[in-house]
């Protein structure tokens, strides 16, 4: 079996003419591609047959017709092989009675780590997702965004040579979610492969250029997202910026390079920004420095549906 730091050019997953459908239903529609090593984003509108495909190309359920592979392996028929995965899924179903120190370490034992490892592997993620204080605390007590860093933190931690994320920047506060990223290329720049799904360009963006847009289940452009950007530059991002200090946050914010438009609705801060990646990048260095308080960033507008528009017309 191949360990996880060992570094190839060859295609680690690949599809080919990868179909599946629930009933009716067709949820993905002869999609074929091949994933190398490095961070490669899958995007699409919510419903596009983002994370059907994730848990595909994961081993978590059967293709209805087409065959996927990692490593050359079909990991359904092989199932030594899920050492080498690691799996962030988008839905939280966290066990609510375990504590996050339980959780990672069940984990852990499950592949096999003795007890020794189990617990400098637990200690090393903990705080690097900055949970060591709450590690024993029950998950029914952990905010969205922390129980969002447990699931990375357990796709990570058995040090896997590929690893799926779908949507795995979902509730992070600002700080946490700029340390995702970074962690991210971090070690898609070490050999690993990642591929993260998500239906919001500027947070892919951020972490990889190189991505594959799915559309209705099939597989609708690959490249870089500045050949994407290009298309839809046009297009302002809105933002919604959760914050207990609401318009002392707008007033800091108008007028800074990036912001379109700001205004206030109720404690969220609605932004207009046209540079989406950019201000993404920008915003925790600002935060800093104004020492206002953000708990949440929600998108409010899908720009890939102009991206669609213009590849589906053209």
């Amino acid at each position: 079996m191949m360990g996880a730091g060992v570094k190839t050019t060859e295609a680690r997953i690949t599809a080919r003419r990868v179909g599946k459908w629930f009933g009716e239903v067709i949820a993905v529609n002869n999609c074929t591609l091949s994933v190398g090593t490095g961070v490669v984003g899958l995007l699409g509108a919510n419903g596009a047959g983002k994370s059907t495909l994730f848990k595909m190309l994961a081993g978590l359920i059967e293709p209805s017709h087409g065959a996927v592979e990692v490593f050359g392996q079909r990991l359904r028929r092989d199932v030594g092989w899920y050492r080498e995965i690691g799996f962030c899924p988008e839905s939280d179903a966290l066990p609510e009675w375990q504590t996050g120190r339980e959780f990672l370490s069940l984990g852990l034992r499950l592949m096999g780590f003795a007890k020794a490892e189990v617990d400098r592997r637990v200690d090393y993620w903990l705080d690097r997702f900055a949970l060591t204080d709450a590690q024993n605390r029950k998950l029914g007590g952990y905010s969205k965004g922390m129980r969002q860093k447990l699931k990375l933190a357990q796709a990570m931690a058995h040090d896997p040579a590929v690893i799926f994320l779908d949507e795995p920047l979902n509730g992070m506060d600002p700080v946490s979610r700029k340390q995702s990223i970074d962690l991210v290329r971090e070690l898609g720049e070490a050999g690993r492969t990642i591929l993260v799904s998500s239906h919001i360009l500027s947070e892919v963006e951020s972490m990889t250029s190189q991505i594959i847009l799915i559309d209705r289940g099939r597989v609708l452009a690959e490249g870089s997202v500045t050949e994407i950007r290009d298309k839809i530059s046009e297009h302002p991002t809105t933002v919604a910026l959760v914050s207990p200090q609401p318009r002392e946050l707008a007033g800091f914010l108008i007028g800074h390079e990036h912001v379109v438009s700001v205004e206030v609705e109720g404690e969220q801060v609605v932004v207009k920004t046209g540079h989406a990646l950019e201000f993404y990048r920008a915003l925790p260095v600002r935060l800093l420095e104004s020492g206002l308080q953000v708990e949440e960033i929600l998108t409010l507008d899908d720009s890939l549906e102009a991206v669609f528009q213009y590849l589906t017309e053209n």
